[in-house]
């Protein structure tokens, strides 16, 4: 599943101005809410301060991959925030996080979940699309720049 089916333009924010996590996970619970009506931001935010609690999502190099499970979900969506400031996300390296890209899933989509989160980490790893990420102060850019690299072949280099 080609990452650009899991988001929409308005699910992605730029220029986040936040000091803490919990609030970087509030605002993008919001975010999501705010474009899936039939989601509650405070089930979002529950699910992903859960998973949060069992270790943190942070990968490295500034970026997290916030994500839960949630059982009024009916597919899988993502949603993403680029912050002016890193906040801390107890991440492995100890930089600060300021690119969040959430993932929630429907409980029975176990493989799907492992699948995405896989390929999203592949994706990050890429120093290029972290500066691209990092540059871009405008919305639909930032969302242009998510759907073009996710559709990328993995075996490519972009």
């Amino acid at each position: 599943m080609k990452f650009a089916n899991l988001i929409t333009s308005n699910r992605v924010a730029c220029n986040v101005d936040t000091a803490s996590k919990k609030r970087a996970l509030e605002l993008i619970s919001h975010l999501i809410g705010d474009d899936t009506p039939d989601l509650n931001p405070n089930d979002i935010f529950d699910s992903l301060i859960a998973r949060e609690r069992l270790g943190s999502t942070g990968l490295g190099k500034g970026i997290a991959i916030p994500h839960g499970r949630l059982k009024s979900g009916h597919k899988t969506i993502a949603a993403f925030i680029q912050l002016t400031h890193g906040v801390d996300f107890d991440a492995p390296d100890g930089q600060p996080v300021d690119l969040l890209c959430a993932l929630l899933v429907p409980p029975e989509c176990t493989d799907e979940h492992l699948h995405v989160l896989a390929s999203l980490s592949e994706m990050f790893r890429k120093p290029e699309l972290r500066d691209l990420l990092r540059n871009t102060h405008e919305p639909e850019e930032l969302y242009n720049i998510l759907a073009k690299w996710s559709a990328v072949d993995s075996g490519n280099d972009h």
